[in-house]
């Protein structure tokens, strides 16, 4: 007695089809699962003899043998769990054999036959599309996450009966039609806003252009000057995912076991973790590789308070992904790459006690104490942060007046209009905003009026900047314009996009 059925598991973000075949033959009762299985899969074994037994089914005594195919590829999870039950109870008679060659079967079973949720349902059906799988049966739970497949049908089922039912044509369950996207932006209620912030028009006017272009911003200043606050309400002034970027986000969570809602993600990550991160926890990885925070806050923000307290080491890992947008995990068995675009967004104090500069404190540290400080962030990893901005505490009449400050929602407005014109500007280039311009292209899209590249060489000579600076530049100027509607980049988009890079000379100088 022979049965094949097909299941998923993951590698990365990509999901791989495996072959359950299961053969049933004479001899003493024995169950062994063959072709690389993990910890969670060998100890699938007891879940999957509790859970017929208990489902009201006779558990066959037979020699009992499962082989994963393909054999050479490591397997990893208890998703397999629905599979393999499903395969003996074919291959004993007790389920029609019946065309499943297009299906795919995923859950983890409980010991009373309750099919629960799994990490990564979305990313293995999507993966599933390329091998023209037409139908999963995924767990209940997982239903609203993979319902956003539209070309598939995904059946839902609660518990090991009903799978067998549902098989024997005993039980109708209609494919689950998940939610369509509202691609509105439906500007979401919420606790904080821009109009708390009291002066600090500049910092503001700074997040606004990090926001609108999705630029990396270094923000510095002493305590209290409202730093962390600012960051913390970058969010409300994003727009919405679109429906691609909400798709990529959720895959990822999903992955993490993240995925609190079991629905699409529509807003925006905003990760901050803290400065005893480790780079694993910052980059990703472990035995089995999970995404870390950069990855966490892809299409989103990664927030780095404090910048200096965190490890050196940890701080370098991130030169990479800042410059590729992705993150590749090497392990034995293979290499994983998680997507990593994500707007880098750091505060930090200016020297040890926070008061270097600060014309209403005395700053009580050495200059030794201060370039060991400042010395923790290096010049390549200030070289990838576009927009460097210094904050200086708020003044009484700032915060004594009674003037209305500009709300999120105008400001988001403005962003909002600003990535439209990009959106449109790159839809040929898959692109969605102006840091993601590759180099080949910056010379199109970024073009300089005589005036405006007299004022950059200046710059350029006087600030001994990179080529790598002079480009993010040319970025900002871009999206600096894109706020002004204009279409080309003119004097004072430039000299503004400059301002924003003069702190390297004055603190790392």
């Amino acid at each position: 007695m022979y049965s094949k059925i097909k299941t998923c598991v993951l590698l990365g973000l990509n999901g791989f089809v495996i072959e359950v075949e299961t053969d049933l033959s004479r001899g003493l009762p024995v169950f062994n699962i063959v072709g690389l299985p993990d910890t969670a899969i060998k100890e699938s074994k007891e879940r999957v003899r509790a859970a017929i037994k208990n489902s009201g089914y006779e558990f066959p005594l037979n020699r009992i043998t499962i082989n994963l195919a393909p054999a050479n590829l490591k397997k990893e999870g208890s998703q397999m769990d629905l599979a393999i039950a499903i395969g003996i109870l074919i291959a004993d008679g007790l389920i029609n054999d019946k065309e499943i060659s297009n299906s795919i079967f995923l859950g983890e079973l409980a010991l009373d036959g309750t099919i629960n949720s799994i990490d990564g349902a979305l990313p293995m059906v999507i993966s599933m599309r390329d091998y023209n799988i037409k139908r999963c049966i995924v767990p209940f739970d997982n239903r609203e996450e993979c319902g956003v497949i539209s070309d598939m049908e995904i059946i839902p089922v609660k518990n090991l009966n009903e799978v067998v039912d549902y098989l024997n044509d005993e039980l109708a369950i209609e494919p689950f039609d998940g939610m369509s996207y509202d691609k509105e932006d439906d500007n979401k209620d919420f606790k904080v806003d821009f109009a708390d912030i009291k002066g600090q028009d500049s910092l503001k006017r700074a997040l606004e252009v990090a926001a609108a272009g999705s630029h990396n911003l270094l923000i510095i200043g002493p305590p209290g000057s409202g730093k962390t606050m600012a960051a913390r309400r970058l969010p409300t002034i994003l727009p919405k995912l679109s429906f691609e970027e909400s798709i990529e986000v959720t895959k990822i969570y999903s992955i993490a076991g993240l995925l609190k809602s079991k629905s699409l993600i529509e807003e925006r990550p905003f990760r901050a973790p803290h400065h005893t991160a480790s780079n694993i926890s910052l980059i990703g990885g472990g035995r089995i590789p999970k995404p870390g925070e950069v990855s966490l806050a892809h299409n989103g923000v990664l927030f780095l308070d404090e910048l200096p307290e965190f490890q050196k080491n940890v701080l370098e890992v991130l030169r990479q992904p800042l410059e590729d947008g992705v993150v590749n995990i090497s392990r034995v068995n293979a290499t994983i790459t998680y997507p990593a675009k994500f707007m880098f967004i750091a505060s930090m104090n200016p020297c040890p006690c926070g008061y270097y500069g600060d014309p209403t404190h005395e700053c009580t540290c050495s200059q030794g104490s201060i370039d060991r400080y400042l010395g923790k962030i290096s010049n390549p990893l200030l070289d990838r942060i576009d927009i460097h901005i210094e904050v200086l505490p708020v003044a009484y009449k700032d915060l004594n007046n009674d003037i209305k400050q500009e709300s999120s929602s105008t400001i988001r407005e403005r962003v909002k209009r600003a990535r439209e014109i990009q959106l449109e500007r790159y839809k040929e280039d898959k692109i969605f905003n102006n840091s993601q311009i590759l180099t080949k292209d910056i010379k199109k899209y970024c073009k300089l009026s005589s005036s405006s590249e007299r004022i950059m060489k200046k710059a350029f000579i006087k600030y001994k900047f990179s080529g790598r600076t002079y480009n993010k530049l040319l970025k900002i100027s871009r999206t600096i314009a894109d706020l002004d509607g204009k279409e080309n980049i003119e004097d004072e988009h430039i000299l503004e996009a400059i301002r924003y890079r003069t702190l390297d000379n004055k603190y790392w100088g």
